[in-house]
């Protein structure tokens, strides 16, 4: 599975941002999904993560409220829509595929993909 993110940019604190992840192959329906981020002098941080189906979806704490994760098994896509953006949510986030579940994602100890990542800035 390759995967591609897209959409980050520059957006004022407050704001809202779609990041897309695209992915190549015929497996990606059954596939976890999910996102990272990592700030700079930062280790990498979990941010949410949506089961194949996309019926089971699991948040960081720091996004809980804010960032919704979905996902399009039909264009081999998933999303994160981030609202009330916050200065530190500044960072270059990365999609991640794997065949655990969400929660098991979110420790990051057998990701089986990593796809290249999206800057995204939030200004203050």
């Amino acid at each position: 599975v390759q995967l591609q993110a897209s959409g980050g940019g520059l957006v004022q604190a407050g704001g809202s941002l779609r990041l897309s992840c695209a992915a190549s192959g015929r497996s990606f329906s059954s596939y976890v999904m999910g996102w990272f981020r990592q700030a700079p002098e930062k280790e990498r941080e979990f941010v949410a993560a949506i089961s194949w189906g996309g019926g089971s979806t699991y948040y960081g704490d720091s996004v809980k409220g804010r960032f919704t994760i979905s996902r399009a098994n039909a264009k081999n896509t998933v999303y994160l829509q981030m609202s009330s953006l916050k200065s530190e949510d500044t960072a270059v986030y990365y999609c991640a595929a794997d065949r655990g579940t969400p929660e098991t994602m979110a420790t990051m100890r057998d990701v089986d993909y990593w796809g290249k990542g999206t800057q995204v800035t939030v200004s203050s």
